[in-house]
């Protein structure tokens, strides 16, 4: 039998993302559609009657912990945010699982294994549960909101190969394309993962994973070619003691 879900979040961004990934990781379900908040969440389940909602949290009027008290019971709910306090809630809602922004493959393939197999949620130590969403890393910054005029996009930080200070603002360059924030280098470091991203420069951050090669001069300094990007990048001397451990 296929299984139907709508996914409801206010940021139109994170729920295209979450989209992409059930599709990618789960290609027999069958997404009905996405509402921006509770409201049109509830028109659009009672419209299509859904067998699970992706359900985010923390929106603006009717927060997804509100929205859950109106759905019908038989519908398994999946809570999604970036917020790991809401947890306790969450699971007194009988929620089938909580899902931290921005969503890990295999924390979602967890999650889709729970409800391909239509089990009920276990019996939670609620404690316990917490204790492993602190012991994660929730703490670094998993999102970036890049434009500086009107328009904004919200960027996920899994997805940038690295960052360059750009006189008062930073680039964000990810694999297609470069995004400005209005952020400092010295700011974003302290943010990020020091085991995902590593400063090379005073004013260049990149992503470990993004790294294919680095070419050691005779001054110390070491060039980096890059997985999703053309451009090289070079580090200075100060920084070279980052690349003996490669």
């Amino acid at each position: 039998m296929t299984l139907t879900a709508v996914v409801v979040d206010d940021e139109p961004l994170v729920a295209e993302h979450l989209q992409r990934k059930l599709e990618e990781l789960w290609p027999e379900l069958d997404i009905l559609g996405s509402a921006v908040n509770g409201r049109q969440g509830l028109a659009l389940i009672a419209e299509t009657q859904p067998d699970i909602v992706f359900l985010d949290i923390h929106m603006p009027g009717m927060s997804g912990l509100q929205m859950a008290e109106d759905l019908p019971r038989d519908i398994q709910i999946v809570f999604v945010t970036a917020y790991d306090q809401y947890a306790v809630e969450a699971f007194e809602r009988n929620a089938v699982d909580y899902l931290l922004k921005p969503v890990a493959d295999d924390r979602l393939e967890q999650t889709i294994t729970k409800l391909r197999t239509r089990q009920k949620p276990p019996e939670l130590d609620l404690q316990q549960l917490l204790q492993q969403l602190k012991s994660g890393d929730t703490q670094y910054l998993q999102w970036l909101r890049t434009g500086l005029e009107e328009v904004t996009e919200l960027v996920a930080v899994e997805d940038v190969v690295y960052f360059q200070a750009d006189q008062k603002y930073t680039t964000v360059a990810t694999p297609d394309r470069d995004h400005l924030i209005r952020m400092s280098i010295k700011e974003l470091e302290k943010q990020l993962d020091p085991g995902q991203f590593w400063r090379i420069h005073r004013g260049l951050i990149v992503r470990v994973d993004q790294i294919v090669s680095a070419r050691r001069d005779l001054r110390g300094r070491y060039t980096l070619s890059l997985r999703s990007r053309d451009e090289e990048l070079r580090s200075s001397q100060a920084y070279g003691h980052l690349f003996k451990q490669m």
